[in-house]
């Protein structure tokens, strides 16, 4: 499955690297979405260079004042260095070629990433741009991120650098349903990896992932394959701090969106995280189907009962309670995703391991299906005589047809007499009716409304 080619924009601080991120966000992109990193001045986003898609990342300096912070900072713009493709290498245009420069081009240059040189602040054209050839990438190219000046000549050098997607290599058919674990550090992902992968030794092969150093397995079960795509490979290197969890961060966005259906596992005992949080909104807003996992459940019962004395048919009614209560809490911490199916898994007393296989292929099978214009028109017609759609401004909301347009997720296009007269309220209770009628729990249901015009207004 082809990914998104991920873009690290790097430099020593205060060259200008946000203001450069922003502009390229900001202007004649086409922004998917963008989201706060684990850390507050870290950020990635989603967007399109000219339709070519693309991850953009922001960086913090690689050379510096060598504080506490600083340092934090570095090791997470090393860990974006690391999983690239492709480096935008920022140096200061008025301050000109200072002994920090050469730090970080010693560390691009390791690197050995394709590199877009480029020269911010350069709005006036006393600018001195031949001294930064002493650091070996040629002449920059001068812009100015404040004053919008050179931001598409960025993006078309950018552009040069990354291989055309015609030459990426033509996709193979791939009819291994691909699977994402997915969580922050230490939430229990390698040990679910792992079960996942090594139950009954039906390990068929192992396929190099699209990452550095991540390896997707492929297994079998019951005749049917799947790609667990891994996302608990990391070097050693970043094992800090500092840059632990937003690189896990990066990692669980590109597992995300090589995926079809994503299994987030949390550490029960801990309760959910903003970065849980963050990572369901992103599965959510690729489209991937969603499976959440309360991990270490044993950990959340046992610390609950531990001075109760109960028999197993007592233990199990406290159990029921518990998990009621627990799903309460985790609901309302994930509201925008109220369709996603919960699962209560430990690795260490086996309970509810058996069910994330099951459970994510029915969730994964169903962001691939199809349903029939005919099945689609049904289930509308239902939803409709269940709960008439109220009137606006004294005016009827009508839905004349509807037919599934695509898959992955699957994407409803409504024709309705006038697309303002729907309501948040309906258009939630007709995606949660069609999700149930017609799909699966999980499944991250898009509806279109467009003005059909004719006879039938």
């Amino acid at each position: 499955m082809r990914t998104r080619p991920l873009i690290a924009i790097v430099g020593r601080t205060n060259v200008g690297k946000s203001s450069l991120f922003n502009r390229l966000v900001g202007q004649r992109l086409a922004v998917v979405h963008d989201t706060a990193g684990v850390t507050r001045d870290r950020v990635y986003a989603s967007v399109s260079l000219y339709d070519r898609p693309v991850l953009l990342v922001d960086t913090g300096g690689l050379a510096g004042d060598k504080d506490e912070l600083f340092t934090k900072v570095r090791y997470q713009a090393i860990a974006a260095l690391q999983e690239a493709d492709l480096l935008i290498f920022v140096v200061d245009a008025q301050e000109g070629l200072v002994s920090l420069d050469h730090d970080v081009a010693e560390v691009v240059r390791r690197a050995g990433k394709p590199v877009v040189f480029v020269a911010n602040k350069a709005e006036s054209r006393s600018a001195d741009l031949e001294s930064f050839l002493d650091l070996g990438f040629g002449e920059p190219l001068p812009v100015s991120a404040i004053h919008a000046l050179g931001h598409n000549e960025v993006i078309e050098r950018v552009l040069e650098a990354l291989p055309p997607v015609e030459d990426e290599g033509k996709e193979e058919v791939d009819d291994a349903l691909a699977v994402a674990v997915i969580g922050r550090p230490n939430a229990g992902k390698s040990s679910v990896v792992n079960y996942l992968a090594g139950v009954e030794r039906s390990i068929v092969s192992e396929t190099p992932g699209t990452t550095r150093d991540a390896v997707d397995t492929v297994i079998e079960r019951d005749g049917r394959r799947y790609r667990i795509v891994d996302t608990a490979g990391m070097s050693r290197r970043f094992k800090r701090a500092g840059g632990l969890e937003y690189y896990s961060a990066l990692r669980s966005l590109r597992a995300i969106e090589r995926a079809d259906v994503v299994v987030l596992v949390m550490d029960a005992a801990e309760g959910p995280s903003t970065q849980d949080v963050k990572l369901a909104g992103e599965a959510e807003d690729m489209g991937r189907g969603l499976v959440l996992c309360a991990h270490k459940w044993d950990l959340v019962l046992n610390r609950a009962t531990a001075d109760e004395h109960l028999g197993e048919r007592e233990r199990q009614r406290h159990e029921r309670l518990l998990q009621g209560d627990y799903e309460r809490v985790l609901r309302a911490k994930f509201p925008f995703v109220p369709h996603a199916p919960l699962l209560f898994t430990s690795v260490v007393s086996g309970v509810g391991m058996n069910r994330i296989l099951p459970t994510a292929t029915r969730v994964g099978d169903a962001t691939r299906l199809r349903v029939e214009t005919a099945r689609v028109n049904r289930a509308v017609y239902k939803a409709m005589a269940r709960h008439a759609p109220p009137a606006k401004h004294g005016r009827p909301f009508r839905i004349l047809y509807a037919t599934q347009v695509s898959v992955r997720p699957p994407t409803i296009v409504m024709f309705v007499n006038d697309p303002d007269l729907v309501d948040g309220a309906y258009q939630r209770y007709l995606a949660n009716s069609l999700r149930e009628e017609l799909y699966a729990p999980g499944v991250p249901l898009r509806l279109r409304f467009r003005q059909r015009r004719g006879r039938e207004d």
